[in-house]
């Protein structure tokens, strides 16, 4: 099936009430685990990557993943995450990217308008769809960094203004979710009167839940069983990711919770035997375990 942009699997999303998952890959084992997973549970899927993973894999990751999607059975999507200004949207697009994301929600508002306006207009007429964030989200991911005393929540008025200006296709919301794991509290508090305030004032505009990865706690105790140290570990409930999607969240970016299936299966095979050193005796297991944890995560993006 060929590619298609982020406005157009979301909008659907948006319309019927489902979520539709972002999940960030770094090589081909995770790519192969998000596209199969999709298929199996006959789900659109949006494959994120960030300016890290290009980095690291170079413009080969771009050619994986559109391979890979050009062949599935359903909507794909390939979106940039976090791109961090407009010449790097540029550059992804230009790499085939369908769908990219500037983040300028550090920057002032004045700036974080006048360039997410800026590259809606040339990504539009390329049939690339836009999104941006308002609001600061804790945590760290990628280049962006934020403490507590910077995180800002999102207010209904702000949105509505910055969608009215920018013409911007989906909008990442800061409603009390976190980059990373949290640590040290019993459950985060996500605003959901905050969010459906926002979407009942911008209710055509799907948004974007960041740092939204569950954690599950089997995969944090598999870790720690063969030697991981991961302590007071814990993501976003399960439910409140349901209700948030009711409330206009059409997009869950998930990388976290991958990146544990990966170290939780690797820890296990190379613990249980010492002397393997086949990396398909490790990757294969971690993209099987990546897989499980994508499907888990669409059964509950369609309240399954």
């Amino acid at each position: 099936m060929p590619l298609v942009s982020g406005n157009e699997i979301l909008q659907d999303a948006l319309k019927h009430k489902y979520g539709v998952g972002a999940f960030n890959t770094h090589n081909l084992e995770i790519t192969q685990a998000i596209i199969t997973a999709a298929e199996e549970m006959d789900s659109p899927v949006i494959v994120a990557m960030s300016q890290g993973a290009l980095r690291y894999a170079g413009s080969i990751l771009p050619e994986i993943v559109k391979y890979y999607a050009n062949r599935a059975k359903v909507p794909v999507a390939i979106h940039l995450d976090h791109g961090a200004d407009y010449n790097i949207c540029m550059r992804a697009i230009q790499l085939g990217f369908t769908s990219v994301m500037l983040d300028k929600s550090s920057a002032s508002e004045e700036e974080n308008v006048r360039e997410t306006k800026r590259l809606v207009e040339t990504a539009h007429a390329l049939g690339v769809s836009v999104e941006a964030e308002i609001g600061r989200l804790g945590g760290i991911e990628e280049h962006v960094s934020t403490n507590q005393k910077e995180v800002c929540l999102t207010t209904s008025k702000d949105a509505l203004r910055f969608v009215t200006l920018t013409g911007v296709d989906s909008l990442a919301v800061a409603i009390g979710t976190s980059h990373g794991m949290n640590k040290g509290i019993k459950r985060p508090y996500i605003d959901l009167d905050r969010l459906s305030e926002i979407h009942e004032i911008i209710p055509e505009t799907p948004l974007v839940m960041h740092g939204a990865s569950e954690v599950p706690q089997e995969l944090v105790k598999k870790i720690n069983e063969y030697g991981g140290t991961l302590t007071s570990a814990v993501g976003i409930y399960a439910d409140d990711v349901k209700d948030a999607i009711q409330r206009g969240i059409a997009k869950i970016n998930t990388e976290t919770d991958l990146k544990l299936a990966y170290t939780a299966a690797v820890r296990e095979v190379l613990s249980k035997n010492t002397k393997e050193i086949d990396p398909r005796k490790t990757l294969g297991p971690a993209r099987e375990c990546m897989k499980e944890t994508v499907k888990n995560r669409i059964k509950l993006f369609y309240g399954l």
